[in-house]
C-alpha cells in the first residue's frame, strides 16, 4: 500500500439511471505512468475525477495517496494532486497573466487577487513555464494564447505545487499536428524523469501516448477491457474491442499508430 498512489476496488459510479463506470479495479504505483484509453463515454474522465478526489464512488472504495475517499478531508488531499483538464481551463479568467495562472496554484485559487507570493514561488513558476517552452509568454493574458500554449500553461500550473501525482485529461485535444507533437515530446521528457510524480493521461488516440509511459487501462462502456504493462495491453485485439472496430495497430520506435482495416 505504501507504493500505491491510486487504488480502486469494485468501483461503480451511477447517476440516476446511468452507470458511468462499473466494477473497476485499478491500482497505480508511484513510479508508474499510465494512459487511460477509450472512446467517448467509456468512463475515462470519471475514473480520472475519482483519482483526483473530485467525486465519490457509488459503490466500492477509492484510496488516493493513502487516503480513503469518504473518510478524509478532500480539500486537504487535492493540493497534493496536480490536475489538468478542460474544466480547469474553463475557470481561468481570460485577462489573467500566464505567470499568475501558474503561481496562483500555490494557493489553489483561480484568478490572482491579494495573495502574497515569495520569490521562490515566482521563480518556480518561471522555471515551469520554461520547461514547457513558453517562458516568453509569462506577461501575456491567458485568453490570448493559442490552444497549445494554454495546454502547456495549465500543465505548468498543475506542477506548481510539486504534486505527488499528475492527472492529465486529454491534454492534446484540439491541438494541430505540430502542437500535438511538441506536447507529446514534453510529456515524454517528464515521464522519463525519475523525480517526476506518478502520471495518468487520458486520451482517445494511441498517437498521443508519449514515450516513457509504462502502463495502460483500456475502457469501454464503463468497464475495463484490459489493463497492465503498455506493451502487453496495447494490442490489435484489445484496441479493436475497446473501440468496437477492426483496427490495425502499428508501432514505430516508442510511438503507436492505429487505423481501421480496409
Amino acid at each position: 500500500m505504501d507504493d500505491l498512489v491510486i487504488r480502486m476496488d469494485g468501483v461503480s459510479v451511477r447517476r440516476a439511471a446511468n452507470t458511468l463506470v462499473a466494477d473497476v479495479d485499478w491500482s497505480v504505483e508511484l513510479d508508474e505512468r499510465w494512459v487511460v484509453l477509450g472512446p467517448n463515454g467509456a468512463g475515462k474522465t470519471t475514473v480520472l475525477r475519482l483519482a483526483g478526489a473530485e467525486m465519490y464512488p457509488t459503490t466500492g472504495t477509492v484510496d488516493v495517496l493513502g487516503e480513503r475517499l469518504g473518510s478524509t478531508n478532500v480539500f486537504e488531499l487535492r493540493p497534493r494532486i496536480g490536475l489538468c483538464s478542460a474544466a480547469t481551463a474553463a475557470r481561468m479568467p481570460g485577462d489573467e497573466l500566464v505567470r499568475d495562472v501558474v503561481v496562483s496554484a500555490g494557493y489553489a485559487v483561480v484568478g490572482r487577487w491579494n495573495e502574497e507570493y515569495e520569490s521562490v514561488d515566482t521563480e518556480r513558476a518561471e522555471q515551469l513555464l520554461g520547461n514547457m517552452g513558453i517562458a516568453e509568454l509569462g506577461d501575456r493574458a491567458f485568453g490570448t494564447l493559442s490552444e497549445g500554449e494554454r495546454k502547456r500553461a495549465l500543465i505548468a500550473r498543475a506542477l506548481m505545487t510539486d504534486p505527488e501525482m499528475l492527472l492529465l485529461d486529454e491534454p492534446a485535444a484540439g491541438l494541430d499536428l505540430g502542437g500535438r507533437e511538441d506536447l507529446v515530446a514534453r510529456l515524454s521528457a517528464l515521464a522519463l524523469d525519475p523525480d517526476a510524480p506518478a502520471m495518468t493521461l487520458v486520451t482517445h488516440h494511441v498517437e498521443e501516448i508519449p514515450p516513457g509511459f509504462t502502463h495502460a487501462l483500456l475502457l469501454r462502456e464503463g468497464g475495463v477491457v484490459a489493463q497492465g504493462l503498455l506493451d502487453d495491453v496495447l494490442t490489435e485485439e484489445n484496441l479493436s474491442k475497446t473501440f468496437d472496430q477492426d483496427l490495425r495497430l502499428r508501432r514505430s520506435g516508442d510511438r503507436y499508430f492505429a487505423a481501421r482495416r480496409t
